[in-house]
């Protein structure tokens, strides 16, 4: 059972990171304020989809 390796390839975080991206030029945001829209925009996200959308 030790030799099973389960790998796991998705791209949902390249589709983040683009989502990110897009974030942060729509916004027209800098770098610090980049910074932080990096850290509270997952947050964000996940309270709405939490809360059934």
């Amino acid at each position: 059972m030790a030799d099973k390796k389960i790998v796991v390839q998705s791209s949902l975080g390249m589709l983040w990171f683009a989502g990110w991206l897009f974030t942060l030029g729509y916004l027209q945001l800098g770098f610090f304020k980049g910074i932080l829209a990096l850290l509270l925009w997952p947050y964000y996200i996940g309270v709405d989809l939490g809360a059934g959308g």
